[in-house]
């Protein structure tokens, strides 16, 4: 439980998320930001066919400590061509 609260006090990260990050593994905001959104994204993927270019951009929004909106507009172009190329 203690693991669930310390994630949702992170930004973007809900109690579902939070959940689904801890079944794949990732179970503190720290284990988050050396993993990195791009390999929790995949990771989740594992777990979640329906993981959207949205929760990628929440992951990195929690690694960068910001809401996800309010990310650099190129890191959220990286992001998509990620996200399409994990799609192929």
């Amino acid at each position: 439980m203690d693991q669930l609260i310390k994630l949702t006090e992170m930004p973007n990260i809900g109690k579902v998320v939070a959940e689904k990050l801890i079944q794949v593994g990732i179970t503190t905001p720290e284990e988050l930001k050396a993993v990195g959104s791009e390999q929790a994204f995949i990771r989740l993927q594992t777990i979640d066919e329906t993981a959207c270019l949205s929760m990628l951009q929440a992951l990195e929004g929690a690694v960068q400590g910001m809401r996800w909106h309010n990310l650099p507009r190129e890191r959220k172009e990286e992001l998509m061509e990620f996200f399409r190329m994990r799609r192929m």
